[in-house]
C-alpha cells in the first residue's frame, strides 16, 4: 500500500509539471534563432551575419548560423543574402513577405513577421541590412517583428582619411616624405588598432578609407629596373606587405575600399641620391627618368594590390595648372595602371580619384576619360578649414563643373586647421554643410579628415596620461558626417532628439540634459567658422586660428599673403576688416556679414555654449573625465571668441586712424586691445594643463600667427608675450605721435649687392634703376623702384622664355646670400605665381613664403611687384622658378635684414604696421 501511495504522489507531480515543462520548451524554442545565408557567401555577408549573431546573443537569444541554399524547416529564421539569391526569393514566398529592395548600390531591405529577411542589392547592401537589424535589436532589447525597412545611402562614397605623416620633417627630407616604418608609424603595424578603427567605420557606414602619403610606393613595392629605390629594409618591407594585405582584407569584409594617395612628382630618397636629383621640385620639367620610375612604381603597385584605388594629387610637387598635369596623368599615371592590369591579365580598372588641388582638373578629366573610364574627382569643401555651409563664387563653379562631368565628385573636408585642437561636433552646421555639398556643389561623395591633430595620428592633443585616441575622443565627429552623408535631409526636431539621446547615453544623463550638451556643441560650432571667414588670412593650414592673430595681420592682411578665395567663395557675402574700416571712413553702405557683426555674434555663441554645458554638468554619471574636458573646451571657445571680438574692434579703430590721422582714434583702440589680451590670458590658463599643442603641423610652413620653426609657437603661453608686446608698442606709438608728428618714419637705405657667380645661361646683369629695360625681349622700362632695391645687380631675362620654360638659375657663392625675386601682383596667365603654401607645400623651403616688400616696383601698365627672399648657404645652387614672368632683382648678403613693409608704389594708403612693431 505504501509503495502504491509513493507511485501515486510521483505521478501526480509529473502530471502537474508537464504543462510547465512544455511551456518552458516552447519558450526555449522561441529563444533560438537560426540565421541562414547562402553557401559561399561573400566575406561582407559573413561579417554582417556575425554582427547580427552578436546582437542576438547580447539580447539573450541562442543563435545557430547556417550556410545553405534552402530554408530550415523549423524554428525562427532570419534569412540573409542578395536579392537575387534563391534562398531570399524562397523566403519571401514561404514567409509571405514582400521584398522591396530597389536597385540602388548598397541598398537593402529588412522585412519580418514571425521570421525575418535581410536582403541587399549587393554584398555591401546585405552587410548594411544586417547592421540595421542588429542596431534595432540592441535598441529594443529583442528581435523586433513586423519590420518593413528599405534604405540606401545618398552619397556614393563616404570615406575617412588617415595620414602617414608626422608633425615634423624627417632628417634629410622635406614635406610629405615619410617611409612606412615601425619607428615612425608604430600604429600602422597594430592590428588591434586597425580593427577598432575599421569597426568604427562600418558602424557608421563609411565605405572608403584614404591613406595619405607623399610617395608610398617605395615602402610597398620593389622595382626590377630600380631596385635601389626601395626606402625600407627587407624586414620592414615584409611587414609592410603583411599589414597592407591584412588591412585591405579586413576593410573589404566591412565594405570599405582602401585608396592609396600620393603626391606628384615625388621620388624616393635613395632614387634621388642615385641620380643626383631632388626628391621633389615643383618647377623642374618632366623627364623620361621621372616618368619611367613613377610609371613602373604604379604598375608594380596595381599588379600587387589590384583592388586598391589610387588618389592622385597633380599639384604641389610639380607644375600646377598647365600642360604638365595633363601629360603626367595621361602619359604616366594611367599607362602605369594599365601596365599593371596587363601583367595581371585583367581588364577590371581600379578606381582612380583625381584631386582638383592645384591643377586644371576639368581639362585633365576631358583628356583622361577617353582612355580610362573608372575615374572620380575630388576637391576641398572649404579649403583646409570649415567655414561655411553657403559656399559660392568661382570655387563653387569649379565643384559644379566637376560634378557635371558625369563621374562621381567627392567633397574633401580637409585638415580643419581652424578647428584644432578643441572638440568640434555641431550636427546642425555639419548637416547644412552636407546639404550644400549636394545642392550647391552637386557632389555625391565625402572624404573626411580627422577633426584635429591629423599630423599626429592616432593621438589627440589633449594633455592626459597615456594620450587619447582620436577615434575615441572624436566619435561624434565621425558619426555626424556619416549620418548626413547617408541621408542629408532629416527633421530638425528628430535630430535634436537623436543627438540628445546619444549624448545622454554617453554621459549617463537624461535626454533633456543630453540636449543641453548638444546645445553647447551647436553654439560652439559657429565660433571658429565665423572667425576665420571674417578675420582670417587663409583657409590653409599655415594659419592656426585658435592661437590668435597679430594686429598687423588684421589691419594689413595682404602683407601676409592673403588668400582671397577664403572671402570670395568660402564665406557668405560680407566684408573684411580693412574693407569695413574703409567704408566707415568714407560713409559707405556695408554689405552682408561684417566683422563687427561677427564680433557680437561669437561672444553670444561662447556665452551660450558655457551656459548650456553647465546645465548638464551636475548630473553626469559616466565618462566624467571626458565630460570635464569637453566642458573646458566650451570655456576655451568662449575665451577665444571674446579675444577675437575685442581685437577686431581694436583693429577697426586703428584703421580709422589710417584715414583720419587723429590720434584719438588710437586712444579708442586701447581699451579693446587691453581687453583682448586679458581674454587671451584666460585662454592660456584654460589650455595650459589641457593641451600639448594647438596645431599638429609644427614645421616652418606654419605662418599665422607666428612662424613655427622647430615646434615653436605651437602653444598659447608662447603667444601671450607677443600680444602683450603689441599692446605695449601701441601705447608707446601713441605717446610718440602725441609728442612727435613724424613718429614711425624710418630712415631708408639701399641694399648692397653680394658677390655671386652666375653659372647658367639666359640672363644678363644690369643695374636696377628707373628707366632700365625690364625684359631682354621688351622695350618696357621700369617706372619706379623702392629705394632699398635701387642699384642692385639684377638679372634680365627674356619674358617669352620665362613664360614657356620658367626661370632657371645656377650660381655659386662663397658666403650665405639672399636672392630677391619680384613677383607681379597678378594671378593672370603669363605671370609666374608667387609662393603660396595653400597649393605648394615647398613654398617656404628657402624662406620665400611671405612678401617682404610689397608694391616695390612699377613698370608701365603691368601689375605692381612684390619681393620675396630666398636664402642660400655658401656653395653652388640650382633654382627652378615657375613658368611666367618674374624679376630676378639681385643678391644681397645673407645676414642683411629685410624688414617687411609696403613700399607703396602704385598703391594707395599709408603704412601703419609700425604702430605695433
Amino acid at each position: 500500500m505504501k509503495r502504491f501511495l509513493n507511485f501515486a504522489i510521483t505521478l501526480s507531480c509529473l502530471l502537474f509539471l508537464i504543462p510547465s515543462l512544455l511551456a518552458s520548451e516552447k519558450v526555449n524554442q522561441d529563444n533560438i534563432i537560426t540565421v541562414v545565408s547562402p553557401v559561399s557567401s561573400h566575406a561582407r555577408i559573413k561579417f554582417g551575419v556575425e554582427k547580427l549573431k552578436a546582437a542576438l546573443m547580447a539580447a539573450g537569444y541562442r543563435v545557430k548560423v547556417l550556410q545553405q541554399n534552402t530554408l530550415p524547416k523549423n524554428g525562427r529564421i532570419i534569412a540573409v543574402g542578395l536579392n537575387k539569391a534563391n534562398l531570399i526569393s524562397s523566403a519571401g514566398r514561404v514567409y509571405n513577405l514582400a521584398l522591396n529592395p530597389g536597385t540602388a548600390k548598397e541598398g537593402f531591405s529588412v522585412v519580418s513577421s514571425a521570421n525575418s529577411i535581410v536582403s541587399g542589392n549587393d554584398e555591401s547592401g546585405v552587410l548594411y541590412g544586417c547592421l540595421e537589424l542588429a542596431d534595432r535589436i540592441k535598441t529594443a532589447g529583442k528581435l523586433p517583428q513586423n519590420l518593413n525597412i528599405q534604405d540606401r545611402p545618398e552619397m556614393v562614397l563616404r570615406g575617412t582619411s588617415i595620414g602617414l605623416q608626422k608633425p615634423y620633417y624627417l632628417p634629410g627630407r622635406t614635406v610629405y616624405e615619410y617611409p612606412y616604418t615601425p619607428d615612425q608609424f608604430p600604429w600602422f603595424y597594430d592590428k588591434a588598432h586597425w580593427l577598432k578603427y575599421l569597426d568604427m567605420m562600418v558602424e557608421n557606414r563609411y565605405n572608403s578609407l584614404y591613406l595619405w602619403n607623399g610617395h608610398p610606393f617605395a615602402s610597398l613595392v620593389k622595382l626590377k629596373d630600380y631596385p635601389y629605390a626601395l626606402e625600407v629594409d627587407e624586414a620592414t618591407f615584409k611587414k609592410n606587405e603583411e599589414m597592407f594585405r591584412f588591412l585591405t582584407q579586413e576593410a573589404d569584409k566591412r565594405g570599405i575600399w582602401v585608396i592609396q594617395m600620393f603626391y606628384n612628382i615625388i621620388v624616393s630618397k635613395p632614387f634621388a641620391e642615385k641620380h643626383n636629383i631632388k626628391t621633389q621640385d615643383r618647377n623642374r620639367p618632366i623627364t623620361p627618368l621621372l616618368s619611367d620610375y613613377t610609371r613602373k612604381s604604379i604598375t608594380a603597385f596595381v599588379e600587387k594590390y589590384p583592388n586598391v584605388g589610387l588618389l592622385v594629387t597633380l599639384g604641389e610637387a610639380m607644375e600646377g595648372v598647365g600642360q604638365d598635369d595633363v601629360d603626367w596623368f595621361t602619359k604616366t599615371i594611367i599607362p602605369g595602371v594599365k601596365d599593371g592590369l596587363k601583367a595581371l591579365g585583367s581588364t577590371t580598372e581600379p578606381p582612380i580619384v583625381l584631386r582638383a588641388h592645384d591643377s586644371d582638373a576639368p581639362r585633365v578629366m576631358k583628356e583622361a576619360l577617353p582612355i580610362y573610364k573608372n575615374l572620380y574627382t575630388m576637391a576641398k569643401y572649404n579649403g583646409e578649414a570649415l567655414t561655411t555651409y553657403t559656399p559660392r563664387g568661382k570655387w563653387a563653379e569649379l565643384h559644379r563643373s566637376l560634378s557635371r562631368i558625369g563621374t562621381v565628385h567627392i567633397q574633401n573636408v580637409h585638415i580643419l586647421a581652424n578647428l584644432e585642437p578643441f572638440r568640434y561636433s555641431s550636427p546642425d552646421f555639419i548637416q547644412k554643410s552636407v546639404q550644400a555639398m549636394h545642392n550647391v556643389y552637386e557632389a555625391n561623395g565625402l572624404h573626411l579628415y580627422p577633426q584635429a591633430s591629423y599630423w599626429d595620428w592616432p593621438y589627440t592633443a589633449d594633455k592626459v596620461e597615456g594620450r587619447l585616441l582620436q577615434v575615441d575622443r572624436d566619435w561624434m565627429w565621425y558619426k555626424t558626417w556619416a549620418r548626413y552623408a547617408w541621408k542629408a535631409d532629416r527633421d530638425k526636431k528628430q535630430e535634436t532628439d537623436y543627438w540628445g539621446g546619444e549624448l545622454a547615453q554617453t554621459f549617463g544623463i537624461s535626454n533633456e540634459q543630453g540636449k543641453q550638451v548638444l546645445e553647447a556643441h551647436e553654439q560652439a560650432g559657429e565660433i571658429s567658422p565665423k572667425l576665420l571667414r571674417r578675420y582670417g588670412i587663409t583657409d590653409g593650414n599655415r594659419q592656426t586660428l585658435t592661437l590668435g592673430m597679430l594686429m598687423t595681420q588684421l589691419i594689413n592682411p595682404f602683407r601676409y599673403g592673403l588668400f582671397t578665395l577664403l572671402y570670395e567663395s568660402e564665406a557668405p557675402e560680407g566684408e573684411m576688416i580693412i574693407e569695413y574700416a574703409e567704408k566707415e571712413a568714407k560713409n559707405q553702405k556695408h554689405i552682408g556679414e561684417t566683422p563687427i557683426q561677427v564680433a557680437d555674434e561669437v561672444v553670444v555663441h561662447g556665452q551660450k555654449a558655457v551656459e548650456a554645458i553647465e546645465k548638464a554638468a551636475p548630473f553626469v554619471t559616466k565618462n566624467k573625465e571626458e565630460f570635464n574636458r569637453l566642458k573646458n573646451d566650451m570655456y576655451c571657445y568662449r575665451a577665444m571668441a571674446n579675444y577675437y571680438a575685442e581685437k577686431a574692434r581694436a583693429a577697426v579703430a586703428v584703421l580709422k586712424f589710417k584715414y583720419s590721422d587723429d590720434v584719438k582714434d588710437l586712444d579708442k583702440a586701447m581699451p579693446y586691445l587691453e581687453n583682448s589680451v586679458k581674454h587671451y590670458a584666460e585662454l592660456v590658463k584654460l589650455t595650459k594643463d589641457a593641451y600639448l599643442y594647438a596645431n599638429s603641423m609644427q614645421t616652418a610652413q606654419r605662418k599665422i600667427p607666428m612662424r613655427g620653426v622647430d615646434a615653436t609657437y605651437i602653444n598659447w603661453f608662447e603667444m601671450l608675450p607677443v600680444y602683450q608686446r603689441e599692446l605695449d608698442n601701441l601705447k608707446r606709438s601713441i605717446d610718440s605721435l602725441k609728442t612727435n608728428k613724424s613718429a614711425g618714419l624710418d630712415k631708408k637705405k639701399s641694399f648692397k649687392s653680394a658677390d655671386v657667380k652666375l653659372l647658367s645661361n639666359g640672363g644678363t646683369f644690369y643695374n636696377l634703376a628707373a628707366n632700365q629695360a625690364l625684359f631682354a625681349d621688351s622695350a618696357l622700362t621700369i617706372g619706379d623702384v623702392a629705394l632699398e632695391l635701387q642699384g642692385l645687380k639684377a638679372i634680365r631675362f627674356s619674358k617669352a622664355a620665362q613664360v614657356k620654360e620658367g626661370t632657371r638659375l645656377k650660381f655659386s657663392t662663397s658666403k650665405p646670400v639672399k636672392l630677391l625675386i619680384g613677383y607681379f601682383n597678378s594671378k593672370e596667365h603669363g605671370f609666374a605665381p608667387a609662393p603660396q603654401l595653400e597649393t605648394d607645400a615647398s613654398a617656404n623651403d628657402y624662406g620665400q613664403g611671405e612678401i617682404k616688400i610689397s608694391n616695390a616696383l612699377i613698370a608701365g601698365k603691368l601689375p605692381t611687384v612684390n619681393v620675396h627672399t630666398y636664402s642660400f648657404n655658401a656653395g653652388t645652387h640650382n633654382l627652378n622658378l615657375p613658368k611666367g614672368a618674374l624679376l630676378v632683382l639681385g643678391f644681397i648678403e645673407g645676414n642683411e635684414e629685410v624688414k617687411i613693409f609696403n613700399a607703396g608704389l602704385g598703391a594707395y594708403g599709408k603704412e601703419i604696421d609700425w604702430l605695433f612693431e
